[in-house]
């Protein structure tokens, strides 16, 4: 199973599937601005004009895209879909950040296609994705996920199993949920610190130094101090996933009251036009 067909190369996914081209995969390649798909076929990638034709092609169907809507139209456009293209035996992958509840969707699209189904998205930023040290977090078939370690390996250092189909789109939001909570509340922090009067780097340097504060915390406490807020998470993209959050916790009828305030904090910094910025410039919501 070494033809794969990747579809969607944005940030991400175009640094994912030049780890796969590097680890020897023959790629079909896909994406709606082609200028992206082009720049692979110089490491061997053939580019085709729609998802239907790229899965046509491969043994392992790989997606790749920024919510369940571009997912489904992937996915299942009419007459371009690539679910169009597959035939029975092919393992499909959504490796995006989606709802459990479309990744189960999606499964029995495609297991009534006579094909598997993980959903698998991924830990980590474009630094991780360039250098192939992405963390998985698979749901579906334990013996499906098995059947690729050798491609998630080409693009992670680990992969968990999570549990049934859904399980690593559940446990994706989750962890997104506390990455953005620990962010937040470091803007919040240095806000108030220096409003106390306190010295950026007299916080910084206690804070970075005590077991309490993650090392992603720390990180992007340093950079919130320097002001740099280049995106590698977009805050727009943190304010998708966490309505996937509210919308996961809904669905299991739990309450998720700290979910809904972060929220909060991160569509006030987007208000404000810094929704184009990384994560930690959250922290500008506090001036808005």
């Amino acid at each position: 199973m070494n033809k794969i067909a990747f579809l969607g190369l944005g940030a991400m996914g175009e640094r994912m599937a030049r780890s796969l081209s590097r680890a020897g995969y023959e790629l079909a390649v896909f994406n709606r601005s082609a200028g992206r798909a082009v720049s692979l076929t110089t490491l061997g990638a053939h580019c085709f004009d729609t998802p239907r034709d790229a899965a046509s092609e491969s043994d392992i169907v790989i997606s790749m895209v920024t919510d369940d809507t571009a997912s489904r139209a992937i996915w299942l456009d009419e007459g371009r879909g690539a679910l169009s293209g597959i035939k029975e035996g092919k393992i499909c992958i959504e490796m995006g950040t989606v709802t459990p509840a479309w990744a189960r969707e999606l499964a029995a699209r495609v297991h009534a296609a006579g094909a598997e189904f993980i959903d698998a998205p991924v830990v980590g930023s474009r630094p991780q994705a360039e250098s192939g040290q992405l963390v998985i977090l698979a749901g579906g078939d334990q013996h499906v996920v098995d059947r690729v370690e050798h491609v998630f390996s080409a693009m992670a250092t680990a992969t968990h199993y999570m549990g049934p189909t859904g399980s690593g789109a559940t446990s994706k939001l989750l962890v997104n949920f506390l990455f953005a909570t620990q962010i937040a509340a470091m803007a919040e922090l240095l806000a108030l610190s220096r409003s106390c009067g306190m010295e950026d780097a007299a916080i910084a340097g206690l804070l970075g130094a005590l077991p309490v504060t993650s090392p992603a915390a720390a990180g992007a406490l340093k950079m919130m101090v320097a002001g740099t807020y280049a995106p590698m998470f977009p805050i727009d993209l943190v304010i998708k996933d966490l309505g996937y959050f509210d919308a996961l916790a809904i669905d299991a009828r739990a309450t998720a009251p700290v979910g809904a305030a972060i929220r909060g904090l991160y569509e006030k910094a987007s208000a404000a036009g810094f929704g184009g910025d990384n994560i930690h410039g959250v922290l500008q919501a506090y001036a808005a």
